[in-house]
């Protein structure tokens, strides 16, 4: 009996004959010699066949394969010092486990729209197979740094009858005989989490109803929203520079291989593990931009052009502070010297790939909350236990969202946050 191994166990059963369970995504044969490439879906690698060494039949069987069939692969692993993984197997036998016959994603180019469409069958591929390893990691290492600094994980409902932003980008759904909405934000829950537990934070869906095609949007992702009682911003600031540094060092320690299929440049990642990040204000940052010959009056919010430029300014990420408050939601804390603005910060990431972050620290008066709640044309009494947090023992808090799949995207490399989640849904897109 040999072990049944996997591909990216391969560097420790050198020179051991082991069975594989794969599949085949390319061959190519020399009459005497057959390569086939295979994965199981934790590695790539490549296997050979000498026709000398195995029986007319199975040679056969390989030469007769089409892509995606599924194989169990008997052999000896050997290392490879010309391939990226670096190990292959010589085949001794082979078993077809199930047919494959006219694969639509062939190694041709095809468009996005056609790759899109077989959205379930080109996660086999290197690439998406890549994009989709770090971002698992992204998820193991947000789970790890925040259980080592003893959050709490609280689960917000995506149900909800309220909205943290308004509700003119929102989902609407009938519950009941009443409206409810798909949840645009945990945050609010989080914040009632923090009062029960100090430092909490969730990781779910999350939805808009925004109609926008930029590479920068989904109509459904997934966001980590921690909130931390007893704590002010700049406390709060010290942990996500932390987070992202934590979570780009986790990919560069444990993602080498899927790096390098996207091509990312490793040192530049390297940079980002580097703290502290800059810190400039909102007022900074308009004067920033029209330096630069942008228009940027000061009250209006950023875009992606405004994004870029600031980002392009610092090698680091950089956290814009304190914008104004017309343009943020109704929760933040007002400035202490100020009426125009909020204590809040977004934090840019470099190469252009604009805002992963947005916190605030959180108002923590009733009085004010209350006021804001109704200037924004929202029903207070949707938000009466909200309010209570202010009503029994009210304490400074802070907290931020970090989104997932736009993390991603910068962390790859990539261009569109589309290939940052298995199944993306976009404006135009609901399949498969």
């Amino acid at each position: 009996m040999v072990e049944q191994i996997s591909i990216i166990d391969a560097k420790e059963h050198v020179n051991e004959q082991v069975k594989i369970g794969a599949w085949l995504t390319d061959k190519r044969s020399s009459g005497k010699i057959a390569f086939l490439q295979l994965r199981d879906g934790t590695a790539y690698f490549q296997g050979v066949l000498v026709k000398s060494a195995v029986s007319e039949e199975i040679f056969q069987l390989a030469k007769e394969l089409h892509q995606e069939a599924s194989l169990w692969i008997y052999g000896e692993i050997h290392q490879d010092t010309r391939s990226k993984f670096g190990y292959e197997i010589e085949i001794s036998n082979l078993e077809l486990v199930g047919e494959s016959h006219d694969y639509p994603i062939t190694p041709k180019e095809h468009g996005v729209d056609f790759l899109m469409d077989h959205r379930h069958l080109w996660l086999r591929s290197t690439r998406p197979h890549a994009i989709l390893k770090i971002r698992n990691e992204v998820i193991r290492a947000t789970y790890q740094f925040y259980n080592d600094r003893e959050f709490t994980k609280i689960d917000a409902p995506i149900l909800t009858g309220s909205a943290p932003e308004g509700t003119t980008e929102l989902f609407h759904t009938e519950y009941f005989g009443r409206d409810a909405y798909l949840s645009q934000s945990g945050q609010l829950y989080e914040e009632a989490g923090a009062m029960a537990f100090g430092k909490v934070f969730s990781f779910g869906p999350t939805f808009r109803a925004e109609e926008s095609k930029t590479r920068r949007h989904l109509i459904e992702f997934w966001m980590i929203e921690p909130e931390m009682a007893f704590m002010h911003q700049e406390e709060s600031l010290k942990i996500q520079e932390e987070y992202v540094a934590y979570l780009v060092q986790n990919v560069l320690d444990h993602c080498d291989y899927e790096l390098d299929v996207l091509g990312r440049d490793k040192e530049v990642l390297r940079r980002y593990t580097k703290l502290p990040y800059n810190r400039i204000t909102y007022d900074e940052a308009i004067k920033m931009l029209q330096k630069g010959g942008l228009d940027a009056d000061w009250g209006l919010d950023f875009g992606s052009p405004e994004e870029t430029y600031l980002a392009d300014q610092f090698e680091q990420p950089v956290f814009v502070l304190n914008y104004p408050k017309a343009i943020k939601p109704f929760y933040m804390k007002p400035h202490p010297t100020r009426d125009d603005v909020v204590i809040c910060a977004d934090l840019l990431a470099p190469e252009g790939y604009g805002e992963i972050i947005g916190g605030s620290e959180r108002a923590t008066d009733y009085n004010y909350l209350l006021a804001q709640i109704k200037a924004a044309g929202l029903d207070p009494k949707e938000y009466e236990w909200y309010l209570d947090l202010r009503k029994y023992g009210s304490v400074p808090h802070s907290g931020f969202g970090l989104g997932l799949e736009r993390a991603i995207v910068w962390i790859c490399g990539i261009d569109h946050v589309r290939e940052a989640i298995p199944f993306p849904r976009l404006l135009n897109r609901i399949y498969p």
